[in-house]
């Protein structure tokens, strides 16, 4: 079935002459002068099926030429958006830089991507934006915050029939057809285990600073974490978990505090993004490679305090990977097949100063 205009008809002046007429063409076809039209002008609403007799009627009786003719059988282009968080998180951008990298490689298989950028961390705005640029596509992927209104734009999104796919971190409760991106709770497990062997049997405390527990994906790894510290390294103590929205001063300013706070930390871990502000503030204290700091993906922020000792693990996953089994997610629902047919599940890595990609 089609969905939407292909591309625009030529004005019928600059058609050639024909002496046949709309009607021929709908006698031909045994359906309804209207059922010709929405076909010839790729309108959705008709079967495949009556579809490929209207174009065959009208290409015997030369009602069209036939350029506009393939035209109308080959099915428009998949139509994608991904929504994704503006800010200073830097993974967040990489994954939006893909987006425009493969929308050019993606052309010749009838598929359409952009991104939009959008606040991260405004639920009301989310879902407006949701249904806004969700109703002019065939797809949408998003990156979530647990809120209300956003379940409620992913079920009506639902109800009108557009795919709707959570990206990087799950919504509870929604009508998406699909999540793609990492177990965060395995995530947070992996995090956990890093830390606790690298201290060995150190005693002590250890801080957390996340994006926002807003965030599913977040709040995930904080519980993983936590099962690890509980089930194997008990003599680590925990303290208040901070929140610095994925936003470099912000964690610059949360890391600080919680630093100058308990002086006698022994670990770090960074839930979300944004790992250089933390960075700068165990540098400027003094602190750098004096505990063990754990974070997540490899960015260019991330991969100069691996290098330089500050920052001792990341857990990391591929954006690159993400972004296609989203497309391919999408391609399997428009086809009519199970949404991860044939879609590798995102698995997360560790890298080190060693390992460096």
């Amino acid at each position: 079935m089609l969905h939407g205009i292909l591309g625009a008809m030529p004005p019928a002046s600059t058609l050639p002459p024909s002496r046949s007429r709309l009607e021929d063409v709908a006698r031909a076809a045994g359906v309804s002068k209207a059922t010709v039209d929405r076909v010839l002008h790729a309108r959705k609403g008709v079967r495949s099926a009556t579809v490929q007799r209207v174009v065959k009627a009208a290409a015997q009786l030369h009602y069209l030429p036939d350029d506009n003719l393939h035209r109308i059988i080959r099915p428009r282009p998949m139509e994608l958006v991904f929504l994704v968080p503006a800010g200073t998180n830097q993974f967040i951008q990489m994954l939006g830089d893909y987006v425009g990298l493969v929308e050019k490689q993606l052309e010749p298989f009838n598929v359409r991507c952009r991104r939009v950028a959008i606040e991260g961390f405004d639920p009301k705005g989310l879902a407006a934006a949701l249904l806004r640029h969700g109703r002019r596509c065939d797809g949408i992927a998003f990156v979530p915050l647990e809120h209300a209104r956003v379940r409620a734009a992913v079920d009506q999104l639902a109800d009108a029939g557009v795919h709707v796919l959570t990206l990087l971190s799950d919504l509870a409760d929604a009508r998406r057809a699909a999540y793609v991106g990492v177990d965060n709770r395995a995530a947070g497990r992996t995090a956990g285990y890093l830390l606790g062997r690298m201290l060995g049997k150190t005693r002590g405390k250890v801080g957390l600073i996340a994006g926002s527990l807003a965030y599913r994906g977040h709040e995930e790894r904080e519980a993983g974490f936590l099962q690890v510290l509980a089930e194997r390294f008990p003599q680590l103590e925990v303290v208040g978990l901070r929140e610095g929205h994925d936003d470099v001063e912000q964690n610059y300013r949360q890391a600080s505090q919680l630093l100058q706070q308990h002086r006698e930390l022994v670990g770090l871990y960074n839930i979300g993004g944004a790992a250089e502000g933390i960075g700068r503030a165990l540098k400027e204290l003094g602190l750098a490679q004096q505990l063990v700091f754990i974070g997540h993906e490899i960015t260019p922020g991330t991969r100069a305090l691996l290098a330089d000792g500050t920052l001792d693990a990341v857990v990391t996953q591929n954006p690159q990977t993400e972004i296609m089994n989203c497309v391919r997610v999408f391609a399997n629902l428009r086809a009519g097949r199970d949404a991860l047919a044939g879609v590798e599940p995102v698995r997360a890595g560790i890298a080190v100063c060693e390992n460096l990609p």
